[in-house]
Order: structure tokens, then C-alpha cells, then sequence
């Protein structure tokens, strides 16, 4: 969830965007399908300018043997979705540490790591939402603390109300 707050900080459509990703106890498997159908098509607006390219590459530095690992395992691959998310965010990690100085580039290269954060963005979108539909469903008590740290509602807290 860390990495859906990282990226939403670059996202200039997020209160868009929010206000369909706080998630309640009563949405139903129909909700989680019409929402990820209606994501499918929202008009995200990625500027890599906009948040802490440094904050991200740090955090991503800090997870690359995880996502290493994620990546060796056979299990995890037969997963079509959560492979091309391993692949985007992998491929954004080394985008962004193969940089010197992400506060110092181009246009041109802010443009490309827009593109990429997006990539990765919008999987991560969709399996996240995957995964609380499947929290709800299966892990009551788990979906229950997903709800509390929602990291799409801003009043998102982990303590109960």
C-alpha cells in the first residue's frame, strides 16, 4: 500500500480518482468488477515532476531483492497480472537508479518515467483492488484493517472508530 501512496503523489487526477477507490464494508463483487472496469478507462494524468522522484527510487532501491525474489518464483509467474506488475515496477526501479540525480534530467526523461509510473500505477491499481475484493471475501478481520489504512482515503486510519 506504500507503493499506491508513492505513486499517487504524482498523480494529478487523484481526488478524481479517490472518490472511487475508498472502499466500504457494502460493496459487493459487483462494485470491485464495475469499479475496475470504469478504472480501465479513467484518464490518469502522471507527472513524475510532481511528487519525490528520490523518495520513490529510495524506496524502490530498498525492495529490489524482494522484487527480485518475487520475480524468481514460479509460483508467482503463472499470475498474469501480478507478473506484469513485478515486470513495471522492476523496470521502473532501474530506470530511476540507473539515474544520477532525478532531480537534474530532461524533459524528455521526466516523460519517460511518467510513462512508467504509470504502468505500474495502474496495475497496482487493479490488484490492489483484486486483492481487497479478495480480503473481503476470504479475510474478514484482514480486509477489515485494509479498510483503516485505505492509502486512497484521506481520513484512512488504523485505529478503530
Amino acid at each position: 500500500m506504500r507503493l499506491l501512496q508513492y505513486f499517487s503523489q504524482f498523480d494529478y487526477n487523484l481526488d478524481k480518482i479517490r472518490k472511487n477507490l475508498v472502499i466500504t464494508n457494502d460493496w459487493t463483487e459487483q462494485k470491485f468488477f464495475s469499479t475496475s472496469k470504469s478504472l480501465k478507462n479513467f484518464d490518469y494524468r502522471i507527472d513524475s515532476q510532481k511528487g519525490n522522484l528520490e523518495e520513490l527510487r529510495s524506496f524502490l532501491t530498498g525492495k529490489r531483492d524482494f522484487l527480485l525474489r518475487l520475480l524468481e518464483n514460479p509460483n508467482l509467474l503463472e499470475h498474469e497480472s501480478f507478473t506484469e506488475l513485478l515486470w513495471a515496477v522492476s523496470h521502473l526501479t532501474e530506470e530511476l537508479t540507473a539515474r544520477a540525480d532525478v532531480k537534474k534530467l530532461k524533459n524528455t526523461d521526466y516523460a519517460h518515467l511518467s510513462g512508467d509510473i504509470k504502468r505500474a500505477y495502474l496495475v497496482l491499481i487493479h490488484e490492489w483492488l483484486e486483492y481487497m475484493r479478495h480480503l473481503k471475501d476470504e479475510y474478514p478481520y484482514l480486509f477489515s484493517f485494509a479498510l483503516r489504512t485505505n492509502p486512497f482515503d484521506p481520513t484512512a486510519t488504523p485505529e478503530i472508530k
